[in-house]
């Protein structure tokens, strides 16, 4: 049936009076970035994954521990700049801190499994594939603002067509 944009009619059967308005859509809608609570286990890692994979988002994580100082310097940065909307544009993404030190992760060897090093990490997940390639550790690079808006548009332009995993 075709779209009526914006055009009033009745259905057949409606009561006498009832009236229905139909709108069609022209323009795609902006995604909007996605902040999740911080990982202490892996069925939240993994429910986090899911989610961002459904919704064709990557999934941004910054890796940190509780006695690492870069660690609380980079985490409000990146938070902010994917509060502020960066990469939106490009179709946004998911965010989450994974606490590496927390017993269920480390139980769960996560870290082992996506060769996490060294603490903070900037890993990337698009169609739950890490994204190994664009994975980054340099702490000097992590604090410069430049650089994180640039990384997460570029993340953001995945849209589930993966392309930077190991």
């Amino acid at each position: 049936r075709p779209l009526l944009a914006g055009r009033r009619y009745a259905k057949a059967g409606s009561p006498p009076g009832a009236i229905r308005a139909c709108f069609s859509t022209g323009r795609k809608l902006q995604a909007k970035n996605q902040i999740y609570a911080s990982v202490r286990n892996a069925d939240q890692f993994h429910t986090y994954q899911l989610l961002s994979a459904s919704s064709r988002t990557p999934l941004i994580t910054l890796w940190t521990t509780s006695w690492c100082p870069t660690c609380r310097t980079i985490e409000p940065l990146l938070q902010r700049l994917v509060e502020s909307g960066v990469g939106e544009a490009e179709g946004g993404v998911g965010y989450c801190t994974v606490e590496y030190d927390a017993p269920d992760v480390m139980s769960a060897g996560l870290g082992l499994s996506y060769m996490i090093n060294s603490v903070p990490t900037l890993l990337s997940f698009d169609a739950q594939e890490a994204q190994v390639k664009t994975k980054v550790s340099d702490g000097r690079q992590l604090s410069d603002r430049s650089f994180l808006e640039e990384w997460i548009r570029n993340e953001a332009r995945r849209h589930g067509n993966r392309g930077g995993g190991g």
